[in-house]
């Protein structure tokens, strides 16, 4: 008997605070409409916006100059050999009759790949 009492007291007590945090939560930051009233807190979120706006660019900048990325240049008919899989490539293969047909497969990592000398 004291536990069901115990789990509805506990329902309840969930029931008040899922009511009321949202309330509380929303009272508790500022807002535009807080700015309209007060010309004060209107210039500071401005400007905090601002500020955090040029701290986003800044990094986003310094991250796309550090060189995450690094190409290689190889040489034409140089081979190259896959580091990983790459799934669905889209190739050419030979038929029974040695007329090239599409197809797609995935290259497995380790395997070298080598330009089609042309004609």
């Amino acid at each position: 008997m004291t536990t069901a009492l115990g789990a509805f007291i506990i329902a309840i007590i969930e029931i008040v605070i899922r009511a009321l945090l949202p309330a509380l939560a929303a009272g508790a930051t500022p807002t535009a409409q807080d700015g309209a009233r007060q010309p004060e807190l209107r210039s500071r979120l401005t400007e905090a916006v601002r500020s955090r706006w040029g701290v986003a660019l800044l990094l986003v900048g310094i991250l796309a100059l550090s060189g995450c990325n690094h190409t290689v240049y190889v040489q034409p008919g140089e081979p190259v050999r896959l580091r990983e899989t790459v799934r669905s490539v889209k190739v050419w293969v030979l038929d029974e009759n040695g007329k090239p047909t599409a197809g797609v497969m995935d290259l497995p990592e380790g395997w070298y790949c080598l330009p089609d000398p042309g004609e």
